[in-house]
């Protein structure tokens, strides 16, 4: 007898319960991924930038009393550091004759125009005849000049070497022709440099500066010898004290001063209107460090004498007064470093942060923008920075406990 198996029937649940055991199934998945979308977004986002506080004022004014500075009883001066700032001035702000220190002003915007290297000699320039016709009555008037020829040649650096030494009146009329077709037209490229240096008390009318109607200040013309003296070639040709000129010889520099009290230039000048007037530079050493005064004496007396007499007593009283002195001392917090959950830090200079200077200048202090977010107990974090004219002192900064970047979680959670 043979038996036959019979295979149960398939269960088949009900299809409201598989319905619901999908929907679940896609809840779920869904949930996995806003959770995962919330987190991936979350990460995302830029970490908050660190807070950072400046714990020292923003200005440190070197105390103790102003400088007194031994000033000419008469005419007008002025006296700098450059790169540091003015120590003063005396005399008042009316423009005054200035005579042949018009010539610096002509040398530099010359050297504007054609710009040279101190291994350069220029383009060449050539004397008309009209210039040396003029030679005789310049000479009978007592003007100071040197002696020129129609067609005869000069480079550039030579006639700012006839101009700038001997003080060679003729040299300044036949560059500005050169340069700009008359001294009419010169002279108001001499107005246009002089209002954007920012020389407000100043007008030229010739480029020599014999027409008395030629005036400025004396602390207009610090400015401009800051900038002269900033153009390597011209700072060369004025610390010159001779010249050999071609079919003329052997030139002096009338600027009897030059390596006299660290004077390296700049220029002279001398009329009955202006009395003496002397524009200087002076190379001083203060505390290790190579400076250099700049300063102009206008009418202190009749005669040159007086402004070389004046200007020594000013530059041996800058000398004497410049010092170093304490702003930050080592370890001083300067600034402090927050970030998330109070994750804190300190900065701080390893050593002392010291500024030269007078009693009464000011330094503006800066703290840096932007710091790591992962330092280290004594790791870098930028600089200090002092900052005074054109001078700034910087200290490395260094953190005083670690700070470390906010984890991942940290970064889902945070709100801003």
């Amino acid at each position: 007898m043979t038996s036959t198996s019979v295979e149960p029937e398939p269960v088949v649940a009900p299809q409201p319960a598989r319905r619901r055991w999908l929907w679940v199934a896609v809840a779920v998945v869904a949930t996995l991924l806003a959770i995962t979308g919330f987190v991936a977004f979350r990460l995302s986002r830029p970490v908050p930038a660190l807070r950072i506080a400046q714990t020292v004022p923003q200005m440190y004014e070197i105390p103790g009393a102003a400088p007194v500075l031994p000033w000419p009883q008469a005419g007008q001066a002025a006296l700098e550091i450059d790169g540091l700032g003015r120590l003063g001035t005396s005399g008042g702000a009316k423009p005054v004759p200035i005579a042949s220190v018009a010539k610096v002003m002509t040398a530099y915007v010359v050297l504007q125009h054609h710009p040279m290297r101190v291994d350069e000699n220029g383009p060449t320039l050539t004397v008309s005849a009209e210039e040396a016709a003029a030679y005789p009555s310049q000479l009978a008037s007592g003007q100071s000049l040197i002696p020129v020829a129609a067609g005869e040649t000069f480079t550039v650096r030579q006639a700012l070497q006839a101009l700038l030494l001997p003080s060679a009146n003729n040299i300044a009329h036949i560059l500005a022709r050169w340069d700009a077709g008359s001294s009419a037209a010169f002279a108001t490229e001499m107005n246009q440099t002089a209002a954007q240096l920012g020389m407000a008390n100043t007008h030229y009318t010739d480029p020599a500066g014999l027409d008395p109607a030629t005036v400025s200040t004396a602390a207009d013309q610090v400015i401009l010898a800051r900038a002269a003296m900033r153009v390597p070639v011209l700072a060369q040709i004025v610390a010159m004290p001779q010249a050999t000129l071609p079919d003329v010889g052997l030139v002096r520099n009338v600027n009897t001063q030059l390596g006299k009290d660290g004077i390296v230039g700049i220029k002279t000048g001398s009329t009955d209107q202006s009395g003496g007037c002397l524009l200087f530079a002076a190379e001083i050493t203060v505390e290790g460090q190579r400076l250099r005064v700049l300063g102009a004496v206008f009418g202190a007396g009749p005669n040159m004498a007086d402004a070389f007499d004046a200007s020594r007593r000013l530059i041996q009283a800058a000398t004497g007064l410049l010092h170093k002195y304490q702003v930050v001392r080592a370890g001083q917090v300067v600034a402090t470093v927050r970030g998330l959950r109070d994750r804190t830090t300190s900065l701080a200079p390893a050593g002392d942060v010291n500024v030269l200077g007078w009693p009464g200048l000011t330094y503006r202090i800066e703290i840096p923008a932007t710091v790591p977010t992962r330092l280290a107990v004594g790791a870098g974090a930028g600089a200090l920075k002092l900052t005074t004219s054109d001078t700034t002192v910087t200290a490395a900064l260094q953190a005083t406990q670690a700070l470390k970047p906010p984890s991942r979680w940290e970064r889902v959670v945070y709100r801003r």
